[in-house]
C-alpha cells in the first residue's frame, strides 16, 4: 500500500510553463495577483501532505505582485522574471523573510541583507514567494518535505522542499544549492528539470557556505527552458564570492530556443555505483540507447575516476568542519546525527589529504575534456533509481557528486518511469563554460523523447 492520494487538479494557468507563462504576464493576459492566488490555492490543497515550505506569507507575496501589476500598467519596463512566483531555498538570506538554515539553532534567524540570488530575483521582477525547506544545514539528516508522487517516498535532498514545490506546482520555479547531489538528485526523485551550472556561475554572496569548494547554486523547473529563464537571471560576477569572474553572460534560454546545428550525439557511460543501481534504471537506459541509436555511444570512465567520490566527500566533510564549527561548538545536542558525524570525520581529515583531494578535480576534468571532444553532453543516470520508500534518508548522490566535483555543468529531465510508476531522472552533462549550449542539447533530448 502507497500513500498517494487524488490531488485536485492545479488552476489551469499552473500547468504552463514558466516561459509561457512569462509571456502572458508580460502581454497583460494574466496579472501577477492572479498566479499568486493559483499557487496560494495549490498551496493549500498540497502544503498539509507535501510540506515543502520552511516559511510562506500570503499576503506578503500578494503584495509583491500588486507593486508589479502596477509598474506593468504603468508603462515602465518590466523585468524577465516579471510577476513569476520562485521559491527560494532556506539557506539563501533574505532580509525581509527568515532564513533557519534548516537548524535549530538558527530557528527566527533574520538576515539584515538579501543574497546576491535573492538581489537578482526581485530585480528582474520575481515573486519571492516564500522559503522551502532544506536539510539540516543543507547536509543530509531530512527535512519534514515529502515526495509529492508518494509521499512515504523521500524526495531528496538538500534542495528538497523547491523540487516538491516545483512539482507539486506550487510555484513554476526555484532555487535550491548542490554540494554533492542536491538539485540533481531531488529533481530526479519529484520528476522535474534540475539545472546545476559550471561552477562560480551564480554568485554565493548570502547562502549558507558548507563547502565552498563544491557550493553550487541551481534552479528547478519543469523543463530546460524554464530554468533557463530562471538561471539567466542569476548568472553573474560578484566580488565577495571568488569562485566568479567578470565574464559575459551566456543567454541561455536564447541559447535553449534555438535548434542546435545537427542533432546533438551523447556519450552514455555507466559511472561508478552503476553495478548497485535499481533494475528499472538499467532496463530504462537500455531502452533509451537503443531509442537513441547512433546519436548515442557508450564510454566508460578510465579508472582513475573510481576515487572520485573519495576525493570529493573529504573536501566536503574538511570544509564542513570548519565552516560549520560554530553550530558543533555551540550546542553538538542540537545537531541530527548525521550532520554532527560529517563535522567530527572533516576534523580527522590531514591537510595534506584534503589537498591532495583538491588535486584530482583538474586531474579528473582533463579526462572529460577528451570525452567532450567526441559527444555534446554527456548521458548517464541522476540516480540510482526512483526515489526510496524510506523517509530516513534523501537518497545516494552518487551519480552526481563527480559532476560537482568537477564543476561541470549538469541538468536533469525528468524522461524516465519506473515500474512502480516514480519518475527517473536522464542526466545530461557538458563542459565547463558552456552551459548555454547544454541547456539547447537538454531541450532537444526533452522535446524528442516527449514528442
Amino acid at each position: 500500500m502507497d500513500d498517494r492520494t487524488a490531488a485536485a487538479a492545479p488552476d489551469p494557468i499552473l500547468t504552463l510553463g514558466a516561459v509561457a507563462l512569462r509571456d502572458r504576464l508580460a502581454a497583460g493576459e494574466v496579472s501577477a495577483v492572479s498566479v499568486v492566488r493559483a499557487c496560494l490555492a495549490q498551496i493549500a490543497n498540497r502544503e498539509p501532505e507535501i510540506q515543502a515550505w520552511a516559511w510562506l506569507d500570503g499576503d506578503h507575496a500578494l503584495q509583491q505582485a500588486e507593486r508589479l501589476d502596477a509598474l506593468r500598467k504603468s508603462g515602465r519596463p518590466i523585468g524577465p522574471l516579471h510577476g513569476l512566483p520562485v521559491g527560494v531555498k532556506d539557506i539563501i538570506d533574505t532580509a525581509d523573510m527568515p532564513t533557519a538554515n534548516g537548524a535549530a539553532l538558527d530557528e527566527g534567524r533574520q538576515p539584515q541583507e538579501d543574497s546576491f540570488v535573492v538581489e537578482r530575483l526581485k530585480s528582474a521582477g520575481a515573486v519571492i514567494m516564500g522559503k522551502t525547506v532544506t536539510t539540516e544545514l543543507a547536509y543530509m539528516h531530512p527535512g519534514k518535505t515529502r515526495n509529492p508522487h508518494d509521499t512515504a517516498h523521500t524526495p531528496g535532498g538538500s534542495s528538497q522542499g523547491s523540487a516538491a514545490a516545483v512539482a507539486a506546482a506550487m510555484v513554476p520555479l526555484a532555487v535550491g544549492t548542490q554540494t554533492a547531489g542536491s538539485v540533481i538528485r531531488p529533481a530526479a526523485f519529484c520528476g522535474v528539470t534540475g539545472f546545476k551550472p559550471t561552477f562560480g556561475s551564480i554568485p554565493r554572496r548570502g547562502v549558507l557556505a558548507q563547502a565552498p569548494s563544491l557550493d553550487t547554486v541551481g534552479v528547478f523547473a519543469r523543463g530546460p527552458q524554464d530554468a533557463a529563464l530562471l538561471a539567466d537571471s542569476l548568472y553573474g560576477y560578484d566580488a565577495a564570492d571568488t569562485a566568479t569572474r567578470p565574464i559575459p553572460m551566456p543567454r541561455l534560454l536564447r541559447t535553449a530556443q534555438g535548434s542546435p546545428p545537427a542533432p546533438p550525439v551523447f556519450a552514455m557511460i555507466r559511472p561508478p555505483g552503476w553495478d548497485d543501481a535499481d533494475p528499472d534504471l538499467h532496463a530504462a537506459f537500455d531502452e533509451l540507447a537503443e531509442t537513441l541509436g547512433d546519436r548515442a555511444f557508450t564510454f566508460t570512465l578510465p579508472a582513475p575516476f573510481d576515487g572520485a567520490e573519495t576525493a570529493r566527500s573529504r573536501i566536503q566533510l574538511a570544509e564542513m568542519a570548519r565552516c560549520l564549527h560554530a553550530y558543533a561548538n555551540e550546542a553538538p545536542d542540537r545537531l541530527g546525527p548525521e550532520t554532527r558525524t560529517a563535522i567530527e570525520r572533516g576534523n580527522t581529515i590531514l591537510a595534506r589529504d584534503y589537498l591532495s583531494a583538491l588535486d584530482w578535480r583538474e586531474v579528473l576534468y582533463s579526462g572529460l575534456e577528451q570525452i567532450f571532444e567526441r559527444c555534446n553532453a554527456i548521458l548517464c543516470p541522476a540516480a540510482p533509481g526512483p526515489a526510496p520508500r524510506d523517509l530516513s534518508t534523501t537518497g545516494d548522490p552518487v551519480f552526481n557528486g563527480l559532476w560537482t566535483f568537477c564543476g561541470t555543468p549538469s541538468v536533469t529531465l525528468p524522461l524516465l518511469t519506473a515500474q512502480n510508476g516514480l519518475p527517473m531522472g536522464v542526466q545530461l552533462v557538458g563542459p565547463r563554460g558552456e552551459d548555454a549550449r547544454l541547456m539547447r542539447t537538454a531541450t532537444w533530448l526533452f522535446d524528442w523523447i516527449g514528442a
